[in-house]
């Protein structure tokens, strides 16, 4: 028959989270693993039901009742905190007691936490090892994966904003624009568009470099950050303009103020090598609610054109025809404000001007009539009639550039 010391010695071994108690419930031994889980005081002497707390069986509350149930699950809680809930089994011992083996369960990776349990606090045949090592494994793939969509994410973030930026000026380019332009039409807010062309920048070309160009062109995006909101959205479109979309803004007095502090300071020599770079501003400007049934006009003219051209190419068997799209109100407002750089031209360059409905290009056109927005293979081709909306504007303005 084996001794209670010699089966302690082997439970501590084999089965490190057992307990062996008397018949009045009393602890005799305890394993090392469940010890660490009281470190305050040894197991041993005290009374298992003191500690532990019986939720299954429900009708056991005394050791007795626990005896009446050799080799039935049980499951307990330790009565101090965190209160770890343990699963075990008790066997009667032929002398009288019971060796009772407990475990963590599906709790062993918190107790692992809470008890800063090691793989030596387990038998070496135990699956908490096993599950251990796994979850050991999936938290450094968990790790590597999240480091690799950190990168990954870094990386398309770095791809985005390329995409988006005007290399030399570090502006916001014509495509970003149009982002901005679909997401406040989506959003119905309101909003202005001012459009930006240098005057003179040409003669800076010429004389002193495209070297020149370039710097006059950074010192002027500069200023335009600086003369506008945080949350304005200032992108550079082409060679020497740039468009600067206002969020929320349509008060024409703070407009026109913006206006004069950009042309003053684009007024101002900008020095390169020794040599006194000269330009100035022409822009025009476009309100969102001053022009939005002028727009909706033009992308009605726009569709009923569409559906005469979807008509005859069905008649024709051409099936290329496409839907007006909303995002088409974005070039509108550029139209409509390229309209007004054009009128600030004509007015003598470095002043602003506002669109009105009543403005009229040269040759008696209308704002929709320009040639330039004149859909290809339309037959209304005559001055002045009705022409759909163009998705693309070439500016007015460029046969002024100096």
């Amino acid at each position: 028959m084996t001794e209670p010391t010699d089966l302690a010695r082997i439970l501590t071994r084999l089965c490190p989270m057992s307990l062996i108690v008397d018949d009045s419930g009393h602890i005799l031994d305890a394993g090392p693993t469940l010890q660490k889980l009281c470190p305050e005081s040894p197991l041993a002497g005290q009374r298992m039901l003191d500690l532990f707390c019986v939720l299954r069986p429900r009708s056991a509350v005394s050791m007795d009742d626990l005896m009446a149930f050799p080799a039935a699950q049980l499951r307990l809680q330790l009565r101090m905190p965190p209160a770890t809930t343990l699963k075990g089994v008790l066997v009667p011992l032929p002398d009288g007691g019971a060796v009772i083996n407990l475990s963590f369960g599906i709790s062993v990776l918190d107790a692992v936490r809470d008890f800063s349990l090691t793989s030596t606090d387990f038998a070496p045949t135990d699956l908490a090892i096993e599950l251990l090592y796994l979850v050991e494994a999936k938290s450094a793939a968990m790790e590597a994966s999240r480091k690799l969509n950190l990168r990954l994410q870094g990386a398309k973030i770095a791809a985005e904003e390329q995409a988006f930026t005007d290399t030399l000026t570090g502006l916001k380019n014509r495509r970003a624009m149009n982002h901005v332009l679909t997401r406040l039409e989506e959003a119905g807010a309101a909003f202005s568009l001012m459009h930006l062309d240098l005057d003179y920048f040409k003669a800076v070309n010429d004389s002193l470099g495209h070297a020149a160009g370039d710097h006059v062109l950074q010192q002027a995006a500069r200023i335009m950050v600086e003369e506008t909101r945080q949350g304005d959205t200032v992108a550079r479109i082409g060679g020497d303009e740039f468009v600067v979309v206002f969020d929320n803004l349509s008060d024409r007095a703070r407009l026109e103020a913006i206006a004069r502090r950009l042309i003053a300071r684009l007024e101002q020599p900008i020095p390169f090598e020794g040599h006194a770079c000269r330009v100035s501003a022409s822009i025009g400007i476009a309100i969102s609610s001053e022009v939005r049934g002028l727009i909706d006009d033009g992308l009605r003219q726009r569709r009923v054109g569409r559906m005469a051209g979807a008509g005859r190419a069905d008649r024709d068997g051409d099936h290329g025809a496409r839907p007006c799209t909303d995002g088409e109100a974005g070039s509108c407002m550029l139209h409509l404000a390229d309209l007004a750089l054009y009128k600030a031209k004509r007015s003598g360059r470095a002043c602003h001007r506002f669109f009105t409905e009543d403005f009229v290009v040269p040759g008696g056109m209308g704002p929709f009539d320009s040639p330039d927005l004149l859909v290809p293979g339309d037959p209304r081709q005559a001055r002045g009639s009705p022409v759909a909306l163009a998705s693309t504007v070439a500016p007015l303005g460029r046969s002024l550039k100096a």
